[in-house]
């Protein structure tokens, strides 16, 4: 689990917020439960450390406030425009008994292990997250399909999947699916037909023909032209 330090902040200005992130924090603040709202700083470095880190928007992350250690989630976290600092963080205090909605990342394992992807089949995803209602202390980091023995044609549902106890999809009433090991897409030239066959010999046949005619055609009009010049030269004799 990840540790953030944290430290409490006593701004009350813009221009005192301005000069928090200049000196290298990012301002933000903690909420939720029965406890009042906490302004806090945060070093970029630390911030940065933290996008970084795979699905960070739904990992539980223990922050360090002053000594003082709490869970806490991510909820959001804002972004200068121009530069893509961030400038903002929001933290939502994990209280015991309570539920939140997140969306879970779902993770395949055992690829080499599928005798339908072994045989060119496609692992066809239809959701990389899924939408659930999770107790505050039961959070999943992530949901593990396994791939081990799926073949083309298996459909992977949301029933397939074990949830964490009291764990709920948001979507009910329906087993939605997750992902498909689908059929391989394999292009094909369209075969000739005998009449397509028969048709381009001909072409070819009427070509060579073409030429010939041409040749002669070129021949028959030389020799008349010849027989003009022996006239002309008699003519003058």
């Amino acid at each position: 689990m990840s540790i953030l330090q944290a430290t409490i902040r006593d701004t009350k200005t813009k221009g005192q917020v301005k000069d928090l992130r200049n000196n290298g924090s990012v301002p933000g603040i903690i909420y939720g439960g029965e406890q009042p709202n906490e302004k806090i700083s945060i070093t970029t470095k630390e911030i940065k450390n933290l996008i970084n880190k795979e699905n960070f928007l739904s990992n539980v992350v223990s922050i360090n406030l002053d000594g003082k250690e709490q869970k806490v989630l991510t909820r959001n976290i804002s972004f200068d425009t121009v530069t893509d600092e961030p400038i903002h963080i929001d933290l939502m205090r994990i209280v015991k008994g309570g539920k939140i909605i997140l969306e879970i990342p779902v993770k395949f394992i055992n690829n080499e292990l599928s005798p339908g992807l072994k045989r060119g089949g496609v692992l066809n995803i239809v959701r990389r997250k899924v939408e659930l209602t999770c107790p505050a202390e039961n959070i999943p980091v992530e949901l593990v399909v396994d791939l081990n023995g799926l073949d083309i044609g298996t459909s992977i549902k949301i029933s397939s999947i074990n949830l964490p106890e009291n764990v709920r999809p948001t979507i009910r009433g329906r087993d939605f699916v997750i992902a498909t090991v689908a059929a391989p897409t394999v292009v094909k030239e369209p075969e000739k037909t005998a009449e397509a066959e028969g048709d381009a010999a001909a072409g070819a046949e009427a070509a060579a023909e073409g030429g010939d005619k041409t040749s002669t055609d070129g021949d028959k009009a030389e020799g008349e032209k010849s027989k003009e010049e022996d006239k002309s030269s008699s003519d003058k004799k």
